[in-house]
């Protein structure tokens, strides 16, 4: 229940109470005291994840025998009016970081806070994760690094130009850590690939026609000719037939057809199809 800090006896005490993680409280309180660099006879206890005046009431008589200073962001209405009630009868110091601030959100706002605990908390954790997976997935991109390829929640195999990188990125700023490996005729699949659940990896292909277009369009940009092989329609049938082979050789492995879609149209048919597999990452966001 309690998380020591700085912990000393004989010092003038703090208690930092909350509702949740406390983080809020701790942070504030580092802030506050930032303006007091002299001061050294004090400590700090907080105590998080306090919902209930059985532990409420425990927490006041043991402020009372060392005359604390209590702080708190507690939500719960109920709650915080216990807090109050109890403080007062010990005749104790208290500072309420959040009550008047929710007081005043909702007055601006003309309609009350949902007043549930722990949810800031919960949208951090949830926001780090997504930049965990958005991390992982750059790290992953187009076959660089395949150490730890066991922890991708999804890999896209394809041809180049098939749109696994783009792809790749917009599914990780959803939460899914994402690995995607080109396939090269003549150079064997990784051997990595052989201890992933099949069901993780998606296949990507495309029309001929399509493809030459992207293809040609990409040496244009780059300001080369036209002309090489990379974007001749006999290479890019030969690239589109050894990936078909392959596929047809791995057939738990899902294929998706590319070929005029949108980017989060493709990426919407594999979340579908992830999610009828039970395989959807936990912090990953919901269509």
């Amino acid at each position: 229940m309690t998380n020591e800090m700085n912990e000393l006896p004989s010092l003038r005490k703090v208690y930092l109470i909350s509702d949740g993680t406390g983080e809020t409280a701790a942070l504030m309180m580092k802030a506050a005291m930032v303006q007091f660099p002299t001061e050294q006879g004090m400590s700090v206890t907080r105590y998080k994840n306090i919902r209930n005046a059985v532990q409420l009431e425990a927490i006041i008589s043991e402020a009372e025998k060392h005359q604390a200073l209590i702080i708190y962001t507690v939500v719960s209405a109920e709650l915080r009016d216990r807090l109050v009630k109890l403080t007062r009868e010990k005749t104790l110091t208290v500072i309420d970081l959040l009550g008047p601030l929710l007081a005043g959100l909702a007055t601006h706002f003309g309609y009350e806070p949902i007043m549930a605990a722990g949810i800031l908390h919960g949208i951090n954790e949830n926001y780090f994760k997504r930049i965990e997976a958005m991390e992982y997935t750059i790290q992953h991109d187009d076959g660089r690094d395949l150490t730890g390829l066991e922890k991708a929640d999804l890999v896209i195999l394809g041809i180049s130009r098939t749109s696994k990188t783009p792809l790749s990125m917009y599914l990780s700023h959803q939460g899914w850590k994402v690995a995607n490996i080109p396939l090269i005729k003549g150079f064997d699949l990784p051997t990595e690939l052989q201890a992933l659940d099949d069901r993780k990896i998606v296949g990507l292909t495309i029309d001929a026609d399509a493809l030459t277009q992207i293809r040609r369009a990409r040496l244009e940009r780059l300001g080369q000719k036209q002309g090489g092989d990379y974007a001749s329609i006999d290479k890019v049938n030969d690239e589109i037939d050894y990936a078909a082979d392959l596929f047809k050789h791995h057939r738990k492995w899902a294929l998706f057809n590319v070929t005029g879609k949108a980017l989060e149209e493709t990426a919407a048919e594999i979340i579908r199809l992830m999610s009828s597999r039970r395989l959807i990452p936990k912090h990953a966001l919901q269509n």
